[in-house]
């Protein structure tokens, strides 16, 4: 596999991830979904966070921009929310920044370029950039499964990706019907 592939499915995670909010108004986008307080625009500044962190520091390149929810006195999880004076733009806005960061750090280095997450073990022997490729995809990609649960569970809408569902039914009634075949194999055994 080379960097290019990697490259290819992250970029395909972080416009999926972002493209979940497409349509929905700024309650839906922001509100808690389950009691974890999961939400849509939250794991989008979560994975701002994550990528400017393991493709900043961890290869001596910090992203240029202070994050204020990731000081040492900042409020425990304040990464996974929008508070009331953080617009949708100025989040998806950072996002891209950290893109465009992240992308020149992947350019910039090889596959095989060593690093040192600061965050994780001291003992640990360091990572090198294809790691911690494989590691922020398979970051990202599990957000974006929480991000097609909420948003299902906000509107209905569902898919991969614009263009391509990736789902075997079209219809309401299909859906219905599959749904109620698993709700009865799961009675049936219980």
């Amino acid at each position: 596999m080379t960097k290019e592939h990697l490259r290819h499915y992250l970029q395909t995670a972080r416009e999926n991830l972002v493209w979940k909010m497409e349509g929905l108004g700024e309650y839906d986008v922001r509100r808690p979904m389950v009691p974890t307080g999961t939400n849509l625009l939250g794991l989008v500044k979560h994975c701002a966070s994550i990528e400017s962190g393991y493709f900043g520091v961890t290869f001596g390149r910090p992203f240029p921009e202070a994050m204020p929810w990731l000081a040492d006195d900042a409020e425990v999880n304040l990464d996974m929310y929008a508070t009331a004076d953080e617009s949708r733009e100025d989040i998806v806005g950072l996002y891209r920044r950290v893109w465009a960061h992240a992308d020149a750090t992947i350019e910039a280095l090889d596959l095989e370029s060593r690093g040192r997450v600061p965050w994780w073990s001291p003992d640990d022997p360091g990572v090198t950039l294809g790691q911690i490729l494989v590691h922020v995809i398979a970051d990202v990609e599990r957000h974006c499964g929480q991000a097609d649960i909420l948003r299902e569970t906000i509107d209905g809408a569902v898919g991969w990706r614009p263009g391509k569902d990736n789902l075997a039914f079209t219809t309401a009634a299909e859906f219905k019907a599959f749904h109620d075949r698993i709700e009865q194999a799961a009675r049936d055994a219980s």
